[in-house]
């Protein structure tokens, strides 16, 4: 097993709880300003994680899942992730920066420039989560198409997303800017490289307009339950989330993961299997989830487990679950503006004081992750 554990957090507006923003800490009225985000990456910075990821979508929230619902007691409504991540990326030094971008209405092309744009911005912490979408109602916001016909089919089409992404970023080989003034020359046009990439979802000539990010190609992510999303993370990915339920269950899942990798031949360094949970602590954390639920009307439900109590225990998990091939934890805080900084001050020091993370890194996130930055395909068969 590597030494390296990532720990992370999934931001999603005022919390995962649906009734987080009306909590006592929430800022309900800032959650659409810059100052809001900035606080929060800056705080789980100086907390040393190694990533926050940034939740997105195409349509409003929903109780329902999918659709438009008529709750008004619950937050409605997001900033672009992209841009958030883009905003706070000069504003941070070590902290990674995984945004989520839905992939099933969005041009491959636009994903590259706007993830290879991140992670020069960030100096090589930016990477991204391809979400892929079968509501309806997303579909009608873009007048392009309808949903796919199945979920295996959306995912495949992920998958050719994350490859036209990937042949763009390399489509400009790292020593293709010149900048020799005194002959006049740029670019070393012969480094430029059409990506000409023809699948039954995308048609892509390239190259891309954004030089090569810093890291080569971005960190791709994606969080995989069923086996068709376990299937393009293996094939496609970088970083998988599962979401074990218990200590037996996160061996089961990171096995489920091992083997959808022999599944479709993997070839390169495995998948790095992080582990989600959602978030309360502290000696409160009971009565506020508690109190929570019954202004939301009853228990929100979560596809990950939920840990209510003190930092101590939820290390006790944390630990249990590294010794069963776990390989991080990405943490989703209830009410963001209490659990993070919880995380910060309570779960990060207990971590480190039982020796399952070390003193905050820096560097590319690729570096952070254990993943080696990816030779230039162009560039190898050019040679």
């Amino acid at each position: 097993m590597s030494d390296r554990f990532a720990v992370a957090a999934a931001l999603d507006g005022a919390g995962w709880h649906p009734a987080a923003w009306r909590a006592a800490s929430a800022r309900p009225g800032e959650l659409f300003s810059a100052r809001y985000w900035t606080d929060l990456v800056e705080l789980a910075e100086r907390a040393g994680l190694d990533f926050v990821t940034i939740e997105d979508a195409l349509t409003v929230q929903s109780a329902a899942g999918r659709g438009i619902d008529d709750r008004v007691d619950q937050v409605r409504g997001r900033l672009d992730a992209l841009q958030i991540a883009a905003r706070v990326a000069p504003l941070t030094t070590r902290l990674g920066l995984v945004p989520a971008t839905v992939v099933t209405h969005t041009e491959p092309f636009h994903t590259a420039s706007l993830v290879s744009t991140l992670d020069h911005l960030s100096a090589g912490r930016g990477g991204w989560l391809p979400r892929i979408s079968l509501d309806e109602s997303e579909a009608g916001h873009v007048n392009i198409r309808a949903v796919p016909a199945s979920t295996e089919e959306a995912w495949a089409e992920a998958g050719d997303a994350v490859e036209v992404v990937r042949r763009l970023c390399d489509s400009w080989e790292d020593d293709a800017i010149i900048r020799d003034v005194v002959t006049g020359r740029f670019v070393d046009r012969d480094r430029l490289h059409y990506v000409d990439f023809d699948g039954p979802f995308f048609s892509v000539k390239g190259p891309s307009i954004v030089p090569r990010p810093p890291q080569g190609q971005p960190v791709v992510a994606a969080l995989a339950g069923d086996d068709a999303s376990l299937a393009f993370a293996a094939a496609s990915c970088d970083v998988v989330f599962v979401t074990p339920h218990d200590v037996d269950d996160a061996a089961a899942r990171v096995a489920a993961v091992r083997r959808a990798e022999q599944a479709v031949h993997r070839s390169g360094a495995p998948l790095v299997v992080v582990a989600d949970v959602v978030v309360f602590l502290g000696s409160g954390a009971v009565a506020t989830k508690a109190h929570l639920d019954e202004l939301d009307g009853a228990e929100p439900r979560s596809d990950a487990a939920v840990f209510t109590g003190p930092a101590g225990e939820l290390a006790d998990l944390v630990e249990a679950w590294r010794q069963r091939g776990v390989q991080g934890v990405r943490l989703r805080p209830g009410v963001v503006t209490d659990d993070l900084a919880a995380v910060a001050t309570d779960l990060l020091p207990e971590l480190r004081r039982r020796g399952v993370i070390g003193e905050p890194g820096s560097g590319l996130l690729r570096q952070r992750l254990g993943l080696a930055r990816p030779a230039n395909r162009y560039a190898r068969a050019r040679q």
